[in-house]
């Protein structure tokens, strides 16, 4: 996400920070070349000009010239502009508490993702957050949107009011009345979309609107469309009066003009991003975060958060307990790859990391990690325990049942003997970290 514009400034801060000295010209030059990447990601001009105007006027401010490290001091005002543009600070939902019925109005046009953010934002709620979560199917214009919703309510186990009809502000005041019955703490509403805007979509949604009075407006916009996702939103407030955005596909924006220019063209806060196909590929959104990772500073924080959410603190210990004692195997080693899949892709992953985008394009390469665990799991459950004894037989036989050659299962089977060798030592020398780190970068 956001690759092409986190290179651009990766070389823009890089550029200025190589300067022994740091000049006036040095500085105006960044700030021109900050201008056209942001134009270059579609973000809107008035929002450009007003960063490139409030960093110059902050950089004037400030002894920048005379710094110890003025690339580092030019890279934070740069930063902090940033963050004030998407939003400064992470904004929650606000819903009521569990003892009355929050209400979310979804909104969007055909195509953003609407639907299956409202069964992401619901299984969000019900996991994280252990609400009771109604989700109702009012989008009654595209073929199989209520039984898309349906499906996606049975897969995360949300219960999904529908009802055989064409009027959707009778469905939804009919599955308030239900929710409020039955004690759902939280309602979330999927309307229907358009392809445009239009004056039938605006009428159907007003109403349904004024029948539940929302907690919260969402709009759902899809965060590869840049600009039009921003015009989308400011119609939508105007006739709506939105109290957030959903960004989806934002893992695969990689110019981020949507992102960067939302709030301050329409004032309203991105709540949450879509980062994956996956149920659980919905992320708050944390404009300290984001702005990090434009300016190629990491999201060391999101990625620690993601490893605590999937890390098993017991098997962890004996994991560790194996490294030390030598006995860790192929079978550990498979856990590990399947471990790491839970967070996501290795690619995201890196990405999190301060100056990742100084890496080279393949320094990760994902189809290696799973022609790996193929071969792995072509082995028996005694080969993974005892890989000593997979000889020139079984190294043919692992090489057919997984697609690989047998050069592949060589090469896996000596990456594996290094690493459990350097785990071992690791455990008793803490100077070994950077050896063992290199080692995994090379898997």
């Amino acid at each position: 996400m956001l690759d092409n514009l986190a290179s651009r400034f990766t070389d823009i801060t890089r550029k200025l920070s190589g300067n022994a000295k740091i000049t006036d010209k040095n500085i105006e030059q960044a700030v021109e070349e900050i201008k056209a990447a942001l134009l270059d990601a579609d973000v809107n001009l008035r929002v450009v000009r007003r960063l490139v105007n409030r960093t110059m006027d902050d950089v004037r401010g400030q002894d920048v010239l005379k710094s110890v490290n003025p690339g580092q001091q030019f890279v934070k005002i740069v930063h902090d502009r940033m963050v004030a543009l998407l939003g400064d600070s992470r904004q929650e939902l606000e819903l009521k508490g569990k003892d009355a019925t929050s209400v979310i109005l979804f909104l969007g046009l055909q195509g953003a993702g609407k639907t299956t953010a409202a069964a992401k934002l619901a299984n969000l709620l019900k996991t994280k957050e252990e609400r009771k979560v109604l989700l109702v199917a009012c989008d009654l214009v595209r073929p199989a949107a209520v039984e898309q919703l349906s499906v996606l309510g049975r897969q995360i186990e949300v219960e999904v009011y529908r009802e055989e009809t064409k009027d959707a502000v009778k469905v939804a005041s009919n599955a308030l009345k239900y929710a409020k019955k039955n004690l759902f703490d939280t309602v979330i509403i999927d309307t229907a979309g358009r392809l445009q805007i239009d004056e039938a979509m605006m009428g159907e949604i007003v109403k349904v609107r004024d029948a539940v009075k929302p907690d919260e407006t969402i709009l759902v916009a899809d965060a590869m469309t840049g600009q039009t996702a921003v015009d989308i939103a400011k119609s939508f407030d105007e006739q709506m009066g939105l109290t957030g955005v959903i960004l989806t596909k934002f893992d695969s924006d990689t110019r981020g003009g949507a992102a960067i220019s939302l709030r301050s063209v329409t004032g309203k806060p991105i709540k949450f991003i879509g980062v994956g196909e996956k149920i659980e590929d919905l992320e708050p959104f944390y404009p300290e975060r984001i702005a990090g990772r434009i300016l190629g500073m990491g999201d060391v924080v999101s990625l620690v958060e993601k490893a605590q959410e999937h890390a098993d603190e017991e098997e962890a210990l004996r994991l560790q307990k194996k490294m030390a004692g030598g006995t860790f195997t192929l079978e550990d080693y498979l856990a590990q790859f399947q471990q790491v899949k839970k967070m996501g892709s290795v690619e995201s992953l890196i990405k999190m990391l301060p100056g990742a985008a100084n890496l080279p394009e393949n320094a990760v390469d994902e189809k290696k990690m799973k022609r790996e665990e193929a071969i792995i799991l072509s082995m028996t459950p005694y080969e993974r325990q005892n890989y000593r004894i997979i000889g020139p037989p079984r190294r043919k036989r692992i090489a057919k049942g997984s697609g690989t050659s047998v050069a592949d299962v060589n090469r896996l089977l000596k990456t594996f003997e290094k690493t459990k060798l350097m785990m071992k030592k690791l455990t008793k020398n803490k100077g070994m970290q950077a050896q063992l780190m290199k080692q995994f970068g090379g898997v």
